[in-house]
């Protein structure tokens, strides 16, 4: 057997391939579902907090910035292992699809929260008061003149942050999050090959690629145009 036939043997097993390419495309749609309702609830929340930092109540601000501040500092596996097996010991058992969107959905908001309150804080401070001298209160200029500005602005960091934030989904194969990754491994236990892995990572590819051309083509969507 050549190198090649060997390389083929390990990494593009027809047979293995065809057994267990029906419990990968599983893992797909559970990804499929997680990610969705993190950037979702992520992105919502952290558009949420943006706002109402935006009203300068210091203690509120303050709570903001260290919910932020912890949610980026300390790598989402350490927050997964932490709720997973350290709730219960309190009496409060979550489900391990649970805990993976609720740690994601608050890393992606800690970060939109910041990328969204930068962008709340890049707009012209002429546009705040152009709007208040037509008789629109903070609620109302933040909302229909500030916020949308500071959205277009900060749309491609935000959309590489959100992608960044899904592709964590893998992390839940640590607590057994029937997603890809998790399927893959699995299957690669069973048989002894590791053409599996491979298959789950094309899923990923397939399922990812699409979302970065997309980042690419907001970033020049939404650009502001020089003159």
């Amino acid at each position: 057997m050549t190198n090649l036939d060997r390389f083929i043997e390990t990494f593009l097993n027809g047979s293995v391939l065809a057994k267990y390419t029906p419990s990968i495309l599983q893992g797909v749609w559970v990804t499929i579902e997680l990610s969705v309702l993190i950037v979702v609830a992520g992105t919502l929340w952290g558009a949420l907090l943006a706002c109402i930092r935006a009203y300068r109540i210091w203690p509120v601000s303050f709570l903001i910035v260290i919910y932020a501040d912890i949610f980026r500092a300390v790598p989402p596996l350490v927050l997964i292992l932490l709720v997973f097996f350290g709730l219960p010991s309190v009496g409060i058992t979550l489900s391990s699809f649970a805990v993976l969107f609720v740690i994601l959905g608050l890393t992606l908001g800690a970060f939109a929260e910041e990328i969204i309150w930068a962008g709340i804080t890049a707009t012209d401070k002429g546009q705040w008061e152009a709007a208040r001298s037509t008789g629109l209160g903070f609620t109302q200029t933040l909302g229909y003149v500030v916020l949308p500005q500071a959205v277009r602005m900060v749309i491609p960091p935000l959309t590489n942050r959100a992608i960044a934030i899904t592709k964590m989904t893998a992390l839940g194969t640590v607590i057994g999050v029937p997603d890809i990754l998790n399927q893959a491994t699995t299957a690669q236990s069973f048989s002894g090959n590791a053409s599996p892995l491979t298959l789950a990572a094309l899923a990923y590819v397939v399922l990812f690629l699409p979302f970065v051309i997309l980042s690419r083509w907001l970033e020049s969507r939404f650009a502001w145009k020089k003159g």
